[in-house]
């Protein structure tokens, strides 16, 4: 397992019964978290009194709102900022567990010694895709939410980072790469975090599981001859890191290097409590 120790505006206070207690800055926020199945220490109110709980009601719910907070606000992580809001389906607008994906990224970039062009696929608000950008590299950012998309906008001009090097695109991931390959355009590194499962415009159903091997034989068509990383996220529950692991090596077979295979946590404030988050496989090209 893989987890980030630089974080100062997060923390995880308390864990149990499938609920996490969490700080964002000042702000205190109780969210469901289905890999929370242990018992609590003590009840997750009495260990900090949240400004707002999410409420699941039926196929969804909502934000129960017990002190005042901002509409948005802002956290940070080493000296990049992201907006922070308390959004539908118990989303906040970022993946605090990602920052340690972001910490390998950022020194492949800035060790590689040379222009480096990545493309964030299924980009969200731009976690990566800022990250990279500090780092020094060129992104293509794409996300088929221009809400989304818009955020990741906001996220790279309050961390001051360089926009001229970055394009934000509303569109198909699938469909932008398969115009990609026809321009004969490549890339140095990719991220990606597809969904675990969606429906197509024609009611067609989209499952990670089905998709995803097609998916990375189609994107292997944008990789540049020196590869620098490829790097996949996971929230899908069953899919293992050692999946992903399989997946990269398969797909990327005759490239110099190696795939990494890991579960991506969370430190908390209980000790010897790490919560997991997802899985993460990365392809890290070998130096020539």
């Amino acid at each position: 397992m893989r987890f980030d120790t630089e974080w100062r505006d997060y923390e995880i206070l308390a864990t149990g019964n499938g609920e996490k207690l969490e700080r964002w800055g000042d702000i205190i926020l109780l969210r469901p978290d289905p890999q929370a199945i242990w018992k609590p220490i003590k009840p997750l109110e009495q260990v900090a009194k949240p400004h707002a709980v999410y409420k699941r009601s039926g196929g969804g719910g909502g934000w129960d709102i017990r002190k005042p907070i901002p509409d948005e606000w802002t956290v940070g992580w080493r000296d990049l900022r992201f907006k922070i809001k308390p959004m539908g389906f118990k989303h906040t607008g970022l993946f605090p567990e990602q920052a340690v994906n972001w910490a390998r990224m950022m020194e492949l970039i800035q060790n590689a010694g040379r222009p480096i062009k990545v493309l964030n696929l299924f980009a969200y608000t731009g976690g990566a895709t800022v990250a990279c950008l500090r780092a020094g590299a060129e992104v293509c950012h794409v996300d088929a939410a221009k809400g989304m998309v818009d955020r990741a906008k906001e996220n790279a001009l309050l961390s001051g980072v360089d926009t001229s090097k970055a394009r934000f695109l509303v569109d198909d991931c699938s469909k932008f790469v398969a115009r990609e390959i026809r321009r004969g355009h490549r890339y140095d590194a990719v991220i990606m975090d597809p969904p675990s499962y969606g429906r197509g415009p024609n009611g067609e159903t989209w499952k990670l599981e089905e998709a995803l091997q097609g998916l990375l034989d189609q994107i292997s068509g944008v990789l540049s001859d020196d590869l620098l990383f490829f790097l996949i996220n996971s929230y899908t529950t069953g899919l293992q890191p050692a999946v992903l692991g399989n997946l990269l090596h398969r797909t990327l077979a005759g490239r110099r290097g190696a795939a990494e295979a890991y579960e991506v946590c969370l430190p908390t404030k209980e000790k010897g409590t790490v919560l997991p988050c997802g899985a993460s496989g990365m392809f890290v090209g070998a130096n020539k």
